[in-house]
């Protein structure tokens, strides 16, 4: 037994300590994979398909200020205010989903949960994972800034089949940089974001163009990151 307790305390230490290490690591460095990206990969090979990965980091300088209005509006409008957790957003899925069981299940995730997610976990609903999830999401709240948490974000987020972030969309959808992207090319984009993989930006369909008008919307009512 004092085996095995001093095995799970070692385990416990390593594992804090390498998540801790790693967070504050990734508050500098460019994030140029993720476990996304690598079980994509897979996926197309098991299948016999051609591998297709698209990812360029850039800065967040070198994207479109329109973008991060876009998926806030889109994604998460409190994401300059609240501290990782939209609780009442939470609290509002909650109330949806018990009520309506039948129908799709309504999400809370914020900016904050979907970039430790993509950063630091792989997909999947299970509590283990949404455990994890929680834990990450304090860490990049607690060492991050918004705007380096917004830049991950923008530049590990899939935004098409084996396309991940600003600047490959920008590329391979708009034939454009990131820096060039138009309000309207942006909020195309945010529209995608529910199901890349199904709803495109460079064809959009009459539901997209819908999204999109939204979006455009709600971003007059947004704050910009460099107000804050």
């Amino acid at each position: 037994m004092k085996i095995i307790k001093k095995a799970i305390k070692w385990i416990v230490v390593v594992f804090f300590a390498s998540t801790i290490l790693a967070v504050m690591a990734l508050r500098f460095l460019p994030v140029y994979f993720t476990p996304l990206m690598f079980i994509r990969c897979s996926q197309q090979i098991s299948e016999g398909k051609d591998l297709k990965l698209k990812h360029h980091w850039v800065s967040l300088d070198k994207i479109s200020p329109s973008l991060p209005m876009a998926v806030m509006a889109s994604e998460d409008a409190k994401f300059l205010q609240h501290h990782g957790f939209d609780f009442q957003a939470i609290e509002k899925a909650a109330k949806r989903n018990s009520k309506h069981p039948e129908k799709r299940k309504l999400g809370a995730s914020t900016i904050s949960q979907q970039t430790a997610k993509n950063v630091f976990l792989w997909p999947g609903r299970s509590w283990v994972r949404k455990g994890f999830e929680v834990y990450f999401t304090a860490l990049i709240e607690l060492m991050w800034s918004k705007e380096r948490i917004m830049e991950v974000y923008l530049n590990s987020i899939e935004m098409g089949d084996g396309i991940y972030g600003a600047q490959a969309v920008a590329e391979e959808h708009f034939n454009t940089d990131a820096l060039n992207l138009t309000k309207a090319q942006c909020a195309l984009i945010a529209a995608t974001l529910p199901n890349p993989r199904k709803f495109s930006s460079k064809n959009p369909s009459g539901y997209m163009y819908k999204r999109q008008a939204r979006i455009m919307r709600e971003m007059k009512y947004v704050d910009k990151l460099s107000d804050k």
